[in-house]
């Protein structure tokens, strides 16, 4: 029996990185979607709530253009003292954000979701609170001249595999997750719809 076509609806290269390492083959499509109009549309609704909506919305665009794929879905949102951050839009921005994030705790909720023919198979939350360490303005400028634009594409401005790690001083959650996927979780539900061996 032959495995069924996966296809990462993400351009992320950490993402990749993960499947790739855990012997997962598959391709990389990222999703088009208007995802603020959608969490306009959800308004006040949990953050698990809204990273779930993102990442089954992002997997079904992809799965409508390709029948009989399995299309894995996610998205991430940052919380910190309630307030949301999405992508920094400029250097200035990320060091207004880290600024903020300084001696905090940062929520990152993520979520992944796998849909086939467009019907959601699969979908999980999760959670990892990260404690960021105070910050000196000579820092975040050394940082951000090391890391801009690369964590223009990260919530968080941070990468955890790279030096974002020095942002941090205590991390809750799984380290899956902090990387961007909570990969225990997608390989087992990968082995329940046939991808993987089981």
């Amino acid at each position: 029996m032959s495995a069924a076509r996966l296809i990462l609806a993400s351009a992320s290269a950490a993402r990749r990185a993960m499947l790739e390492a855990a012997g997962v083959a598959h391709e990389s499509i990222p999703a088009k979607i208007d995802e603020r109009a959608l969490e306009a549309r959800l308004g006040s609704a949990p953050p698990a709530a809204i990273a779930l909506a993102l990442a089954e919305a992002k997997a079904a665009a992809i799965s409508a253009a390709h029948a009989g794929a399995l299309v894995l879905g996610s998205d991430s949102l940052v919380l910190c003292k309630g307030r949301r951050f999405d992508k920094p839009q400029s250097r200035a921005e990320a060091a207004q954000h880290l600024r903020f994030f300084a001696g905090r705790v940062m929520e990152l909720h993520f979520a992944a979701a796998l849909v086939k023919d467009g019907v959601c198979t699969w979908r999980q939350a999760s959670l990892a609170r990260l404690h960021v360490r105070p910050l000196s303005e000579a820092f975040i400028e050394d940082y951000l001249a090391r890391e801009w634009p690369a964590i223009g594409q990260t919530v968080g401005a941070f990468r955890i595999e790279g030096p974002g790690v020095q942002l941090f001083e205590a991390i809750e959650g799984d380290h899956f997750t902090v990387l961007g996927m909570p990969l225990i979780a997608v390989l087992e539900a990968l082995r329940g719809e046939g991808v993987l061996i089981a």
